[in-house]
């Protein structure tokens, strides 16, 4: 279902006048183009600063389109540029013969669907910049808000050609000229290796291509996770949603969230061995227990989880069917338990202020270990040893990262003359 424009009331009198979105000498931004990539977690942070900027309900999503296929997963590493054109040789010319088969394997480039409130569109630096500019007269100013490495260059072209109708987030670090952009919005850990210890961490060649090459410059705002969309209004909407189910369940009610190995925080069966194990020892102190996998998931670590626990009368492990329990689940959980590698995961779960407990930060490294620090010092999370009282309780100031990249962005906003309305 798409989002019906809002159009602001038509100025008085003859079509000469200056559209009340200017009234004073004031630009009003009143709409959000959200530039995603298609992943899930850098879409949530867009959709999350969105919300908190009040721009929810009018909100348009362009996604950028990479081929896929065949021989395509190997040319992730390209530009999305370069990538399209590879494909399109490969598929288009003679050489194509050489590939036939697995290496070309057909594949779909729509991905036009429901998202929400908004519909999401195929993104293309012309048709956003003529989208923002041949609605302006009527829908005012837009903020563009865009994550991960593929959206960069779309995301600086529109700011490029549309600077008088745009105000431009780029969510994650572009690593590079940062003066692209308004606003750079990026987690403090991206810069731990400019710190002394992450010197000593990361080899000289690499830095220049894992890290920024300066410190934080006045367009750039510092947050200690990742934004999302699990604010206080969408927490009250789950727990009225998941009463029936959530509410009855034994208490305290622990939430187990169970991510996957990445390439800074490496682990395998052996660390949900360490889990299976730490839950033994403290399921006499939980009332119930809930488990979620997310995609990253190996098999066989969801199978052992499984294996283990699903036949257990004090636990429940959803099978990732809809609807999705996890907006309930921090609404109504008590306590959580996170695997160290989803940064995303813990963001939302320390936004609750409620106790939350991690496995496996020893298998992090360089700029993970420094947000689990930051974590740690902040009194938001707990090493899981498995010698937990789950009953005890114990509060901290909630993470509310979105809500503070907002107002920065409306100061930044005031200090051009515009605001948000």
């Amino acid at each position: 279902m798409s989002i019906r424009p809002l159009w602001p009331p038509e100025p008085p009198g003859g079509g000469s006048k200056a559209p009340e979105i200017f009234a004073g000498g004031v630009g009003t931004v009143r709409r959000a183009v959200v530039i995603g990539n298609g992943c899930a977690g850098a879409e949530n942070q867009c959709l999350g600063l969105v919300r908190a900027l009040g721009l929810a309900d009018r909100l348009t999503i362009f996604r950028i389109i990479r081929p896929t296929g065949g021989i395509n997963k190997w040319l992730h590493f390209l530009p999305i540029s370069l990538h399209k054109i590879v494909d399109q040789v490969l598929r288009n010319t003679a050489f194509a013969r050489l590939f036939q088969g697995k290496l070309l394997a057909p594949y779909s480039a729509s991905n036009v669907q429901s998202f929400g409130l908004s519909s999401v569109l195929e993104a293309d630096t012309n048709k956003i910049v003529t989208f923002v500019r041949d609605t302006f007269e009527k829908e005012g100013l837009a903020i563009i808000v865009a994550c991960g490495r593929d959206t960069i260059s779309y995301a600086s072209s529109v700011r490029c050609l549309a600077p008088d109708n745009v105000f431009v987030i780029q969510i994650q670090h572009p690593r590079y000229r940062l003066d692209r952009f308004d606003l750079v919005v990026t987690p403090r850990h991206d810069y731990y290796a400019l710190t002394a210890k992450g010197q000593q961490e990361v080899p000289w060649l690499f830095r220049r291509w894992i890290t920024p090459r300066e410190p934080p410059g006045p367009n750039v705002v510092l947050t200690a996770g990742a934004l999302h969309q699990a604010d206080s209004a969408a927490l009250r909407i789950a727990a009225t949603n998941w009463h029936d189910e959530l509410a009855p369940l034994p208490k305290p009610l622990v939430v187990v969230n169970i991510g996957g190995p990445t390439k800074n925080c490496n682990y395998g069966v052996e660390l949900a061995k360490q889990l299976v194990s730490s839950l033994h020892n403290v399921v006499k102190t939980c009332g119930s227990v809930r488990i979620s996998f997310s995609r990253r998931t190996p098999q066989k670590v969801s199978d052992l989880i499984l294996k283990e626990f699903s036949t257990h009368p004090k636990f429940y492990i959803w099978d990732g069917e809809e609807p999705n329990p996890h907006l309930g689940h921090l609404a109504w959980a008590d306590a959580f338990i996170v695997t160290a590698d989803s940064i995303s995961m813990l963001s939302e779960a320390c936004s609750t202020g409620k106790p939350v407990y991690v496995v496996g930060t020893e298998h992090c490294r360089w700029k993970f270990s420094d947000f689990h620090n930051t974590l740690h010092k902040r009194g938001a999370v707990r090493p899981f040893t498995g010698l937990e009282d789950m009953s005890d309780s114990w509060s901290y100031p909630p993470l509310n990262d979105a809500i503070d990249v907002a107002a920065r962005v409306r100061e930044s906003l005031a200090e051009r003359g515009w605001t948000v309305g």
